[in-house]
């Protein structure tokens, strides 16, 4: 589709996309079967090991949608990772190793796959739907593991296990994404390389998490090999997307920053910036997936949350809340592996200009990237196209052709 389509068609479409997919969250927590979430629940205190070692395990019925299986093995982990600060954490997530034989050459590759948004409550967490078919994502997991990849998907901190999701978090984000590669090349039971070539993909949230593990890889886990990373619209600065989120349907989702934020980093007292609407606000979205959160909240403005009447995109350039808020920002560490960075000219959630200024710093530091503008209309079109435009571009760096570099264009 044209990328002229009129702004208001451009946002109702991003708006349906993102909120019939995240419907199905809810409609997951209420099918699990009640030992489901004993699974979620880490042993205390964590087991002695390195980054990514498997704490538990399980072999899981997962679905790419009701009653159709995913064409995979398929195995629930808990793993250890670190949080924000270093610390030790445990994320769980799931491994998918698919049912044929890799066709391509050399070992069977595995994608790490970032999630996007799917709110903070624990019900949400991705390997938690997969066990009812509602994983809005996994028709795109499907395609990967129908080509022969096998996929390695986290929950992120606090998504799925105890404790507040430290919602865009760079490095607790970064952390995870790395450490469930590391867990899926350890457990015996899902048969993939130890050293095989990784690769690491996402989409909005997923987009600045694998943007993150991509240019973090080389100092937290360069024993992985990893040959690409994939950004589709990610949230490379969070006051610009705050601003951009402001009174939008999806402003929701910067309380939900403001609720990681307050998880990863307590001392900012964040609910001291909040009026009573604020507090309770920020208290309701952690027990909410994504679709709700739309629903509920639309068109919310952040300034009518806090004491002093201004945006939670104002108070994230200001004090205490700006340095936390700045160590957020992806684009400032030159990955090693070629990355390809896309988004729609009419993203109405994650600012154009701003992921490409991503891509144009990534140029600046030496970085071998390939951006890519789409024409599909807002967010939700972007998903598609992204997705379609990266899986060739992925093909080829598992086979070791040259990477496109188009630095200096854009």
């Amino acid at each position: 589709m044209s990328q002229f389509v009129p702004r208001r068609s451009a946002v109702f479409l991003a708006a349906v996309v993102v909120t019939v997919g995240a419907l199905t969250a809810p409609a997951a927590a209420s099918a699990a079967p009640a030992d489901d979430w004993s699974f979620y629940q880490p042993p205390s205190p964590l087991p002695d090991g390195q980054d990514g070692d498997v704490i538990r395990s399980e072999p899981a019925r997962f679905y790419s949608a009701p009653l159709i299986p995913l064409p995979a093995s398929a195995q629930r982990i808990m793993y250890l990772s670190r949080d924000a600060l270093g610390r030790r954490i445990a994320v769980t997530g799931a491994v998918l190793t698919p049912n044929t034989p890799w066709p391509g050459p050399g070992e069977r590759p595995i994608v790490s796959y970032a999630i996007g948004t799917h709110g903070l409550a624990d019900r949400c967490a991705p390997s938690r739907n997969l066990s009812t078919g509602t994983e809005f994502e996994a028709a795109f997991m499907t395609k990967l593991l129908t080509l022969g990849y096998a996929v390695a998907l986290t929950d992120y901190q606090g998504l799925g296990t105890p404790g507040t999701h430290t919602y865009v978090n760079r490095l607790a984000e970064a952390h995870a994404v790395l450490d469930v590669v590391r867990a899926a090349q350890r457990l015996p039971v899902a048969n993939l390389p130890d050293d095989g070539p990784v690769a690491i993909v996402g989409y909005s949230q997923g987009g600045g998490a694998a943007g993150a593990a991509t240019e973090l890889a080389p100092d937290y886990a360069p024993d992985l090999d990893v040959v690409g990373g994939y950004a589709g619209a990610p949230p490379a600065d969070l006051a610009v997307v705050a601003d951009r989120m402001e009174g939008s349907y999806t402003v929701g989702f910067v309380v939900y920053a403001a609720a990681g934020l307050a998880a990863a980093y307590p001392e900012l007292d964040i609910p001291a910036f909040l009026n009573d609407r604020g507090r309770r606000l920020l208290a309701q979205v952690q027990n909410e997936c994504a679709a709700e959160t739309i629903a509920l909240h639309a068109f919310t403005r952040t300034a009518d949350l806090t004491v002093d009447g201004r945006s939670l995109g104002d108070h994230a350039r200001e004090g205490r809340i700006a340095a936390r808020v700045a160590e957020q920002t992806v684009g400032r560490h030159r990955p090693a592996a070629p990355v390809m960075v896309t988004n729609s000219v009419t993203d109405e959630g994650i600012p154009f200009e701003r992921t490409r200024q991503l891509a144009r710093d990534w140029c600046d530091l030496g970085a071998t990237v390939n951006f890519q503008p789409l024409a599909a209309p807002g967010h939700g079109g972007g998903f598609f196209e992204s997705f379609g435009r990266m899986l060739p571009w992925l093909d080829d760096r598992v086979a070791g052709r040259p990477a496109p570099n188009n630095c200096g264009s854009f």
